[in-house]
C-alpha cells in the first residue's frame, strides 16, 4: 500500500488566519454540534479555540515553541515505564502549556461543557473542579451535578491511582504532570460524548495544582489501560476508535474523533498493534524499514526493533507534532535526504531542526515500512517552509539525547488528513485518506 500525504500549508498560515479573522474575511463555524458518537476534533490554534494565542506568532516561533514542547513529550514518553501490573493514573502524557488537539466533552447533570486534550498515550480523564487552587478559569462546578459522588478508598479504581490517600473517606491523589503538581479526588459522573452519556465515569477531579504545564480544561485519556476511555467504554465502544487530525490548510482546523466500531472506514489498511508491558498505554506498532526516495536506508541494526523487556520500538502519538526517531536512525535517514537533496547545498539549522536550507530544494519522498502497509510522505509533508523568508527545514528530529531514549514516534504532523483507526480487539492500526475538515 502507498499512501501519499496531502500538502500541509506552511505554519506561517497560523499567522495570516489570525489576521484574517481580525478583518472579519474568515468566519467559521464554532457551533457545529458533535453528532452520533463523533467528536469535532479542533486544533489549539484553531479559531475556534480559547487557547489559540492572543498575539499571532512568527513562523520561527510556531515552530521554536511547537519543539520545546515536543521535547518534552518526548523526555516524558521514553522514561515511561510500569512498575506495577496495573496502570497508574499518572502514565498519562506529560503536556507543557496547551495540548496539540482537543475535543468538547460534557460533565454531570446538568452538563458542563469542557474543552479538554485528546491523547492517546494517556489513560485516565482528569478535569479541574470547582474551588481548585492554580487552576484555570474554567472549573467544573461539582456540587452543581446531580449525578456527581467522590469515590472512596474501597472502591476498585482506588487501586490504580498512585499512592493514594484516605482523609475523609475520599480516595485521593498527587501527582506530577509536565511541571505542574497536582492535587485530586478520585471521582464519578456522568459523560457525555457527542451524544452519548456514559453515566459513572471515573476521573480524577483536580484540587490544587501548582505550575503552568496543564491543559486548562482537563484531558481526556484514550491510552489502553484499566481507567481509559476505552476500558470504561467497553460495552457502549468495544474498545474503538479512530481520529482524522486536521492540517493548517483547514481555515476551521477541525476534524473528527469518532467512537466505536459503527462508521468507520471499509477500505483501508492495517499493521499490527503490538503490546509492550513495559509501557501497556501506548500503541506500539512494527517498524520495519524506512525508505527515502526509491532506496532503503542502511539503518544501524536494532534502532526500529521492538523489545518488551526494555520498552523499545514505534508509536504513533497524538499529542507529539514531529516525528521523533532514535538517534542513529535519525542521522542515517537524515544523510540520505541530504544525499537526495544536493550535497553542495548549505546546510542550516533552526532550533531542533539540523536539516534547514535556504533556497529552493526539489526534496524527495519519505517512506515508513510497517509491516502491512507502507506510509508515504511527499516533499510538502515532509518540509516546513518560511514564506516570510527563504527557509525550508525536514519537519523530523532526533529523539531527546539526555534519556535512555528508545521510542521511535509517528507524530501527528504526519497523521494530517488521514484517519487512523485503532481497533484493540482486532489488535491492529489502520490508516485511510481522508480530508478532514
Amino acid at each position: 500500500m502507498r499512501l501519499s500525504f496531502p500538502s500541509l500549508f506552511p505554519l506561517l498560515c497560523l499567522t495570516l488566519l489570525f489576521l484574517s479573522l481580525a478583518l472579519g474575511l474568515t468566519q467559521p463555524n464554532c457551533e457545529t454540534p458533535d453528532q452520533g458518537s463523533t467528536l469535532q476534533v479542533l486544533h489549539v490554534y484553531s479559531p475556534c479555540s480559547p487557547f489559540r494565542p492572543k498575539e499571532p506568532l512568527s513562523w520561527e516561533e510556531s515552530v521554536l515553541q511547537m519543539q520545546a514542547k515536543d521535547k518534552a513529550r518526548l523526555q516524558f514518553l521514553s522514561s515511561l515505564v510500569a512498575r506495577k501490573s496495573v496502570v497508574p493514573i499518572a502514565s498519562g502524557r506529560q503536556i507543557v502549556q496547551n495540548p496539540t488537539y482537543i475535543v468538547r466533552a460534557k460533565i454531570g447533570t446538568p452538563a458542563q461543557t469542557m474543552l479538554m486534550a485528546m491523547d492517546t498515550s494517556s489513560d485516565v480523564a482528569w478535569i479541574p473542579c470547582n474551588g481548585c487552587l492554580g487552576c484555570s478559569s474554567t472549573l467544573f462546578n461539582s456540587p452543581a451535578s446531580t449525578t456527581y459522588k467522590s469515590l472512596g478508598c474501597q472502591a476498585a479504581q482506588c487501586k490504580q491511582v498512585p499512592k493514594p490517600t484516605c482523609g475523609g473517606g475520599v480516595c485521593s491523589f498527587n501527582l506530577t504532570y509536565g511541571g505542574s503538581s497536582l492535587a485530586a479526588n478520585l471521582s464519578q459522573d456522568t459523560i457525555t460524548l457527542a451524544t452519548d452519556a456514559v453515566p459513572g465515569y471515573s476521573f480524577g477531579c483536580i484540587q490544587k495544582a501548582t505550575g503552568g504545564s496543564l491543559p486548562a480544561q482537563g484531558l481526556l485519556g484514550l491510552g489502553r489501560g484499566p481507567l481509559s476511555l476505552l476500558s470504561q467504554t467497553q460495552n457502549l465502544y468495544q474498545s474503538t476508535f479512530s481520529y482524522c487530525l486536521p492540517s493548517f490548510k483547514s481555515l476551521n482546523f477541525s476534524g473528527s474523533l469518532r467512537l466505536g466500531p459503527v462508521g468507520q472506514p471499509k477500505r483501508i489498511k492495517y499493521t499490527p498493534l503490538l503490546k509492550n508491558p513495559r509501557r501497556p498505554s501506548l500503541y506500539f506498532v512494527n517498524l520495519m524499514a524506512v525508505r527515502v526516495g526509491r532506496r532503503v536506508v542502511d539503518v544501524p541494526p536494532g534502532s526500529f526493533t521492538f523489545n518488551p523487556s526494555t520498552g523499545a520500538g514505534t508509536i504513533f502519538d497524538s499529542g507529539t507534532v514531529f516525528t521523533r526517531l532514535v538517534t542513529p536512525a535519525y542521522i542515517a535517514v537524515r544523510d540520505a535526504f541530504r544525499n537526495r537533496v544536493g550535497r553542495n547545498l548549505t546546510v542550516t539549522s533552526l532550533g531542533g531542526f539540523d536539516t534547514c536550507y535556504t533556497v529552493p530544494i526539489a526534496a524527495p519522498t519519505i517512506t515508513f515500512m510497517f509491516t502491512g502497509m507502507n506510509v508515504t510522505l511527499p516533499p510538502d509533508n515532509l518540509l516546513i517552509h518560511s514564506t516570510a523568508g527563504s527557509t525550508t527545514c525536514l519537519a523530523m528530529a532526533a529523539a531527546p539525547d539526555n534519556v535512555n531514549s528508545v521510542l521511535n514516534v509517528i507524530a501527528n504532523l504526519q497523521q494530517q488528513n488521514h484517519r487512523l483507526l485503532y481497533d484493540v480487539p482486532n489488535s491492529r492500526l489502520g490508516v485511510a485518506r481522508e480530508l478532514c475538515t
